[in-house]
């Protein structure tokens, strides 16, 4: 996605809750819940399935997962919008981050949290 096509959807999304009215009820802390719902909707699709299975979706659940997928997505972006966060700039920094966070030569599979891999009881 280019700078230009997340800037576009900001403004798409903005202007779709402004024409109704919505931005009162757009508030960062009303805005994140309805983030975590929307994330625990995608939940829903995987509970009870194997590994396997996840990655074996039929149709019509994958595309039941693609709008709920969209739909974090438009909560994150009003989110930031609201917060005055450039969402992709702040990805980029946290990508650089956990590049210095994560050395491959160091976790290469290895799904450790950060911290334990300075520890002493790190491979």
């Amino acid at each position: 996605m280019t700078d230009d096509s997340f800037e576009q959807l900001r403004q798409q999304l903005a202007e779709f809750a402004a024409v109704r009215d919505w931005e009162q009820f757009h508030s960062p802390k009303n805005l994140a819940m309805a983030l975590i719902g929307e994330a625990a909707e995608i939940i829903e699709h995987f509970q009870w399935l194997s590994e396997a299975q996840s990655y074996e979706l039929a149709p019509d659940k994958r595309q039941a997962v693609s709008y709920e997928l969209a739909d974090v997505l438009i909560y994150l972006i009003r989110l930031a919008d609201k917060l005055q966060i450039d969402l992709l700039a702040a990805t980029r920094a946290k990508i650089d981050m956990n590049e210095i966070r994560y050395p491959a030569i160091l976790v290469k599979g290895d799904a450790r949290r950060a911290g334990e891999y300075f520890t002493e009881d790190a491979k």
